[in-house]
């Protein structure tokens, strides 16, 4: 009996934890030509035509205990350095390095460098087109009562050194922000809840760095059942921008049906507000969507929020989407109809119409294999007199984008094993 019993004891001492660890690896070069991507041509320039890569290497651990995940990349152009070249013009970055640690089955910290996205990823997104992609230093606490509800709590800040005393950040980056996500799944619906708090750094009139802050305040609901899927959201902003008064808001809603298995069709709208041209307060109404992955919205020329158009006139986007996807291969056609949100006016002080401009997007997609994947795209916009005068350029001359694209994503190693380990009983 005693024997049995300190068999007994010895089991109740041993905890089996499943383990994970894998190496994976991305490669995705894109060719692009560009005449009239972001903002509008001139035909008596040349368009541009370059090659981009993308190169990642990523370690991922996974345990019931904790996460970690890092991942090194190198962006560069085709040919930015000759080919006897002993250093890169971009050499290494860490993308991702974080861990997240699970303080019980309810509660995790995750904190390091990494890839932040939300729901739409309207307002956080990872940025994935970008060959960079987005990240950021932060520390991430979440909490899971159950399968259907979830909050996180986010925290940043930055400094450009390790200091003894202040110092001023002139990075292009935020100098700290601070909010709560929420997120609950009811049956076939999604409700998600935002709040930001940002600040940012500014020199005032006398050259003195301050620190202003301006809050997002918002909300997103997805629906999805049978054959209808739709998305709505709204948020406000309010706070301050470089002394400046903010108030500003955008709307969206996507309505997307299902015709058959392979056809999808959907319609959707989007309004971000801006500030008239012609305005003499100090008032800035021009919403900013911060961290999204605004290459997503908007149309894929990239003319409106990514890098640009913050703190302009705004914008009303209608569009369109018919896809098709069977197999391994997908097309989809997304027209955009432009218009500002706010007055604009020429050089004179004349207001102009509203519209900017429709631009046609379109993409095809084959899917080679699970880890690779083909893709070529064309857009080309059609411009009007105010967007040449937002803009610049010439709204008449041949406003175009194409690009092509090869996406790897391998995994080069992969393996799962149990980690018995001994504790007191």
């Amino acid at each position: 009996m005693k024997k049995i019993l300190a068999i007994l004891c010895i089991g109740l001492g041993m905890t089996s934890y499943a383990q994970e660890f894998e190496v994976s690896a991305e490669l995705k070069p894109r060719f692009e030509y560009r005449h009239g991507y972001k903002t509008l041509a001139v035909d008596s320039v040349d368009a541009a035509a370059f090659v981009s890569q993308r190169t990642r290497l990523n370690l991922g651990y996974n345990s019931e205990t904790f996460n970690a995940y890092f991942s090194l990349q190198n962006v560069r152009v085709w040919g930015d350095v000759a080919t006897l070249a002993t250093s890169d013009k971009n050499g290494t970055a860490i993308h991702q390095a974080w861990a997240e640690v699970f303080l019980n089955k309810q509660f995790s910290l995750k904190f390091g460098r990494q890839e932040i996205s939300y729901d739409d990823q309207r307002i956080f997104g990872s940025v994935d087109w970008a060959q960079q992609a987005r990240s950021h230093d932060a520390l991430i606490v979440t909490y899971k009562p159950n399968v259907n509800n979830r909050i996180d709590l986010g925290l940043a800040i930055s400094s450009e050194d390790e200091t003894l005393f202040e110092a001023d950040y002139t990075v292009n980056n935020y100098k700290s922000f601070q909010y709560v996500w929420y997120h609950t799944n009811l049956n076939d619906f999604g409700l998600s809840i935002l709040a930001l708090n940002n600040g940012y750094a500014f020199y005032d009139e006398n050259y003195e760095q301050q620190v202003d802050y301006n809050q997002t305040f918002g909300t997103h609901a997805t629906y999805g059942k049978n054959k209808i899927k739709a998305d709505a959201s709204f948020y406000f902003q309010t706070g301050k921008i470089a002394d400046r008064d903010l108030s500003a808001y955008n709307v969206a809603l996507n309505l997307h049906y299902a015709i058959t298995p392979e056809f999808n069709v959907g319609f959707g709208g989007e309004y971000l507000s801006g500030t008239d041209m012609n305005a003499t307060n100090n008032k800035l109404e021009s919403f900013n969507p911060w961290y999204g992955t605004n290459h997503k919205f908007n149309g894929w020329m990239d003319y409106f929020y990514v890098g640009n158009h913050i703190n302009n006139v705004g914008l009303l986007d209608i569009n369109a989407t018919i896809a098709y996807q069977k197999n391994k291969f997908s097309a989809k056609l997304v027209p955009h109809f432009f218009s500002s949100a706010a007055t604009v006016v020429d050089s004179t002080g004349d207001e102009l119409s509203n519209g900017l401009g429709t631009e046609i997007d379109m993409v095809l997609g084959y899917k080679f294999s699970k880890d690779i994947l083909f893709q070529v795209g064309y857009s080309q916009m059609f411009a009007t007199e105010s967007m040449e005068v937002i803009k610049g350029g010439d709204k008449d001359a041949t406003n175009n984008w194409a690009w092509a694209m090869i996406s790897v994503k391998p995994s080069l190693f992969k393996t799962s094993f149990k980690k018995d380990e001994t504790t007191n009983p």
